[in-house]
């Protein structure tokens, strides 16, 4: 199986630029660049223009601090001493998931899921837990020992899909507690957890009026502001065909704005020949068919990235009127024969 350790669905074209110097209010400032493979089981990569190297690792070195934060919080794989996040929320005791007291970005997270859950018609449910429990667990085996990968048994799976009532997942958000009603429920954030961090750690550049950086966790590619000389970035949508010869299918204009690409080419195990990869239609239980990849573009990364996973699982004419309602967003689909689709005002994004 080709790895890509970036999964960079929307790499950042940067190596096109020369690596000079720019002039801004009469300062100059340097790009420079650094990497952490420390956060949401991916690489993040942090572009920025300071008139120091110190200044810049002063900006980065917060942004990665949030990051961390925000992993740990969010993460359903692992416990830290004295923090309650998304693995103890799923936690059972006694047969029972109990009311757990968290940090106020975890009910902020959940709050703003289930309000996705709506826009995107329940394409969108980050109480499917129970299912892509089980869909990890054999594609894992399945790369651990590609003789004996399986799919897994259609009853099982429809057993699960029981307890993903979004409606189970109680959230008090004056008091900060959640509660998930079903036993046999659990949550799983993956469709926006990156994007939901990245979107944060933005938000916090901006409200210091820190401008002129890139944020890219795995693809979950977040712009603030422009270049110092008054530039977009351009930003690559990679090429879901693996034997093609063109490594990017598109070519944008970000300034500002996010890019999120979801993709089922990114994330997959092989059973008798046939790739079955991450993307989990609710309604089907199988992995979304249709498309190689949905990019979306819009100034929210949170948004981008639960949209990208939704757009995913739904037939085109749905996706594309829902695109087409929400001010701001733009969308480019790659269909399954690789012919593409865009949204009425993608264009306006694309590069020369």
């Amino acid at each position: 199986m080709k790895k890509r350790l970036l999964a960079v669905t929307a790499a950042l074209i940067f190596s096109m630029f020369f690596s000079l110097a720019f002039v801004s209010c009469d300062k100059q400032k340097t790009k420079f660049v650094c990497h952490s493979l420390d956060y949401f089981d991916t690489a993040t990569t942090i572009t920025g223009y300071e008139e120091s190297k110190e200044e810049f690792d002063r900006v980065s070195g917060e942004i990665l601090k949030l990051l961390s934060e925000y992993h740990k919080l969010y993460t359903i794989y692992h416990r830290f001493e004295g923090l309650e996040n998304l693995c103890t929320i799923n936690d059972l005791q006694n047969g029972a998931h109990r009311t757990v007291s968290v940090d106020s970005r975890i009910t902020d997270m959940l709050l703003y899921s289930k309000d996705m859950y709506d826009v995107t018609n329940g394409k969108f449910n980050i109480a499917m837990g129970s299912v892509l429990s089980i869909w990890h667990t054999y594609r894992t085996c399945g790369l651990a020992d590609p003789s004996q990968a399986q799919l897994p048994p259609k009853d099982k799976l429809t057993e699960a899909a029981k307890h993903t009532d979004i409606k189970d997942v109680l959230i008090d958000a004056e008091n900060n507690t959640v509660y998930l009603q079903d036993p046999e429920m659990t949550l799983d954030v993956g469709a926006v957890a990156k994007g939901y961090a990245v979107e944060m750690a933005a938000k916090y550049l901006e409200e210091q009026g820190i401008s002129g950086y890139v944020i890219n966790v795995g693809g979950n590619v977040r712009t603030v502001g422009t270049k110092p000389n008054g530039e977009s970035w351009l930003a690559g949508i990679e090429n879901p065909s693996p034997d093609s010869d063109i490594p990017y299918v598109a070519y944008l204009n970000l300034s500002g704005e996010s890019l999120v690409t979801s993709g089922s080419y990114q994330r997959f195990y092989t059973v008798d020949g046939i790739n079955y990869h991450h993307i989990i239609d609710p309604e089907t239980l199988m992995p979304a068919k249709g498309y190689l990849s949905v990019s979306v573009l819009c100034c929210d990364s949170a948004l981008g990235d639960a949209l990208s996973t939704a757009l995913f699982c739904m037939p085109y004419d749905s996706g594309i009127s829902l695109v087409e309602s929400l001010d701001g967003v733009e969308a480019l689909w790659i269909m399954a024969d690789g012919s593409q689709k865009y949204s009425s005002g993608f264009d306006k994004y694309l590069a020369e």
